[in-house]
């Protein structure tokens, strides 16, 4: 996708009030209050590692698991929060060549002499600041304040046309509009302090993009229940042909991202080592930045 930064935004004056017409964004009202002290998002994502280890004979794949974590204050200010979780065999028989191996906790270097640095222990992590252009929220290439947030528009249509305006105002090709405003919903069901009406507004557009079909009932991997969503793109013809799907379940109830997960195929065969699988809580806290706590 072409997506080309620019300096120019869409002029927001004072507030979205003042480019209501423009935008089709509602008036300007009193916001909601926060529900908390931070806007809290918590991402556990597990990556198949690409290489293999132990001997050519007796290999074995390995999973990477990684916690993120991210504060937003109602004023703008963010602070991030990362860990390594450690390095674990990928399947049960990769368990079994793991422990012909020696069950090493550390790798340095993959079957092919590949330099890596991997060990099964959960690092120390960190967390500290976000520095970054403004203190404000960053949604399809705009800064909004907390107000503009809560006063994004709350009906599916008009929330799709203010995130359609804002793509153009930042030169996105209309080819890769669609994906511009895939990636623009998802972010307001997880990243982002929207008011839950928003967020359900953002999920029923999300429902009537091209290349996106409602998946039915679904459970993530914790067994948390609610609707998957179905997102595929293709390019190319075939044996060069490859299909992106991502799929997403999403909490109806609360309206909130819960988990996503990635496929890609090329020629109709999976491709290359199976792509990031994210678990996901997201919502208000009174509780303040820390390292990100082990699962």
């Amino acid at each position: 996708m072409s997506w080309k930064p620019v300096n120019k935004l869409i002029t927001l004056g004072a507030g979205l009030a003042v480019a209501a017409t423009a935008l089709g964004a509602p008036p300007a009202v009193a916001a909601a209050p926060p529900e908390g002290a931070y806007w809290h998002t918590r991402s556990v994502t597990t990556i198949a590692h690409p290489w293999r280890f132990g001997t050519k004979s007796d290999s074995y794949g390995l999973l990477q698991r990684r916690v993120s974590e991210t504060w937003s204050a109602p004023d703008g200010k963010q602070w991030f929060g990362y860990r390594e979780l450690g390095a674990q065999p990928a399947t049960e028989a990769d368990k079994k060549a793991w422990q012909r191996d020696g069950s090493p906790a550390k790798w340095s270097k993959s079957i092919d002499g590949k330099v890596v640095k991997l060990s099964a222990e959960p690092s120390k992590g960190h967390v500290s600041p976000v520095r970054q252009e403004r203190d404000q929220f960053h949604l399809a290439g705009q800064w909004l304040t907390y107000d503009e947030v809560q006063r994004l528009p709350a009906d599916p249509n008009r929330l799709k046309d203010w995130l359609t305006k804002a793509g153009q105002v930042y030169r996105i090709e209309a080819g890769s509009m669609t994906g511009w405003l895939s990636s623009s919903l998802s972010q307001l069901l997880h990243a982002l302090p929207a008011p839950k009406e928003v967020r359900a507004a953002a999920y029923q557009a999300l429902l009537t993009l091209p290349g996106v079909r409602a998946g039915g009932d679904a459970k993530d991997t914790l067994g948390r229940a609610g609707a998957a969503v179905v997102i595929e793109s293709s390019s190319g013809t075939g044996k060069k042909a490859s299909t992106v799907k991502r799929t997403l379940i999403v909490d109806t109830g609360r309206m909130v991202l819960l988990s996503e997960d990635q496929a890609v195929t090329v020629g109709g065969k999976p491709f290359g080592a199976k792509s990031p699988g994210t678990l996901i809580e997201a919502g208000w806290t009174n509780s303040g930045p820390a390292v990100p706590a082990l699962p």
